[in-house]
């Protein structure tokens, strides 16, 4: 059975705007999850006198819903200085493609959190962030959850991955339970440290690895 999807988005989904990468953003963040299926990356470019988003764009693996949100959503934040992005909402989006199926409402809330998450990843690289939430563990959690071990195809947070985790005055210890000489052990060490080191409280990020022993 068909999903009744409006024209719009399946003219999104057909021809997407803004679809790819950008060259050393100056905001990106992924949201989604490979469990539901659906992801999204959103690249940002910004104006650092006038704080507008002078370029947007994303890459999507998922649905048509999640295409065509995602597409719309950076149409409707270019040009934008960051609070008025940050003011959009997932019934906004809704709305600018013709409404959508109720199974695939989440799609639109996956676009605006990839959005926000990127800008939140601008504000910390450029040391302008109002909201200052403390780095402890679960936060650190929080912000792993999409990195993903390519060896297995899945979350890091969740999985036996993530052995130990200790956080002291700015410096984070990160013990994984994996190899070093994993061929994706350092690629993961790096998506790690770069989604902690701009945190405005963390001072140092180390990744160790650990390999548990499997008893006979």
């Amino acid at each position: 059975m068909s999903l009744p999807y409006s024209k719009k988005v399946i003219e999104l989904f057909l021809n997407p705007k803004n679809v790819g990468e950008i060259e050393n953003p100056d905001g990106v963040a992924t949201e989604g999850s490979p469990a539901c299926g659906d992801i999204v990356t959103v690249y940002l470019k910004v104006d650092k006198e006038s704080l507008k988003i002078v370029d947007v764009k994303f890459k999507s693996f998922g649905c048509a819903s999640n295409i065509a949100t995602a597409s719309i959503v950076t149409e409707m934040v270019k040009g934008k200085t960051l609070e008025e992005a940050k003011k959009i909402s997932w019934k906004e989006v809704v709305e600018e493609v013709g409404g959508l199926p109720p199974v695939k409402i989440h799609c639109s809330v996956l676009a605006v959190d990839a959005l926000q998450a990127a800008i939140v990843n601008y504000e910390e690289k450029m040391g302008i962030q109002k909201e200052k939430e403390p780095t402890d563990e679960n936060l650190i959690r929080k912000r792993l959850r999409h990195v993903i071990d390519p060896n297995t195809g899945k979350e890091i947070v969740g999985s036996n991955i993530i052995k130990k985790i200790d956080v002291k005055d700015g410096v984070i210890n990160i013990i994984l339970n994996m190899s070093e000489e994993n061929q994706f052990a350092n690629s993961i060490k790096e998506e790690i440290i770069e989604k902690l080191k701009y945190r405005w409280d963390v001072k140092e990020v180390n990744v160790s690895f650990e390999r548990e022993k499997c008893l006979m």
